[in-house]
């Protein structure tokens, strides 16, 4: 049997790729959703917390996600018990996997901290989006110039469709029999860059679209180039590192088990975002001038 929340559901980030596509299944299925972010109507800042009280007012479940800042752990540790002794059932945190946590570091604390708050809880790990590489300016610019230049060599890694996840953390904060799950979040198939790049060329039809690997040292010159702030270089070299290590080249069953279904495939994404008019050409092509 089935008990769904009567309570208002709160979704951090409510605007970002996943808390977006929570709130509006949630508004389809007839939930009041307070969708809450620092610019929004319902004002919430991690950094803030006279912000955090307004929030959780009549809130039965709530959909969290890691602000990656560097004291995260104690800020999610202290709203989730804030969250908990204001009588929300539910928490839902949009965590990673594993592979994300650096050598030597705690594995990914913030999900200790959901856990020890004494609400009902779900974690879910996804592994990289699919809609990155449409809804990021950094990889669309890339695929519509033609030009995507990484770093991961052959690596494969089992790319996610935002759409699965936001369907399991819907499940978990509605439904029973998702307290105390785990979900490792993945797509069906491991794929390469390369891979990625011919899914997408195949589903809008471009012939000029390729993928150009890289040493490390080239991709931090070239993103430099394109304007990346030189932090956030450093990061994404790390993590297509991780990728050309195959540190996460296996499949999860999170999407199964939490919605009886398979996942979505990666070129069913790119059907979609294709034909919402995604990665038309520009001209010229300055990415492709090294």
């Amino acid at each position: 049997m089935t008990t769904e929340t009567t309570k208002t559901i709160l979704v951090l980030g409510g605007t970002g790729k996943t808390g977006r596509r929570v709130a509006s299944r949630l508004r389809q299925r007839g939930f009041e959703v307070r969708a809450a972010s620092r610019k929004g109507p319902a004002r919430f800042d991690w950094s803030d917390e006279n912000t955090w009280e307004p929030v959780l007012a009549g809130i039965g479940a709530a959909y969290l996600v890691d602000s990656q800042l560097a004291d995260a752990a104690t800020s999610m540790r202290a709203f989730a018990k804030l969250a908990a002794t204001r009588g929300v059932e539910r928490l839902v945190l949009l965590s990673a996997r594993n592979w994300v946590v650096p050598e030597g570091q705690e594995k990914l604390p913030c999900e200790r901290a959901v856990r020890e708050s004494g609400a009902q809880w779900t974690i879910l790990k996804p592994s990289w989006f699919a809609q990155n590489f449409d809804e990021d300016p950094f990889y669309r610019g890339q695929l519509e110039d033609g030009d995507v230049v990484t770093s991961t060599g052959d690596g494969v890694e089992p790319f996610v469709d935002a759409e699965d996840i936001a369907d399991v953390a819907v499940a978990a904060l509605t439904e029973d029999g998702h307290g105390g799950q785990a979900y490792e979040l993945s797509g069906p198939r491991l794929l390469s860059l390369a891979d990625v790049v011919e899914e997408i060329a195949r589903a809008t039809g471009r012939t000029d679209i390729a993928h150009r690997p890289v040493s490390p040292a080239e991709f931090a010159a070239y993103a430099k180039r394109q304007g990346l702030p030189e932090e956030f270089v450093g990061l994404l070299n790390m993590l297509y590192g991780w990728i050309a290590d195959n540190r996460f080249a296996d499949l999860a069953d999170g999407v199964q088990r939490a919605l009886h279904r398979e996942p979505r495939d990666f070129a069913e994404y790119a059907r979609t975002a294709a034909a919402a008019g995604m990665w038309r050409p520009t001209q010229p092509n300055p990415r492709a001038e090294g």
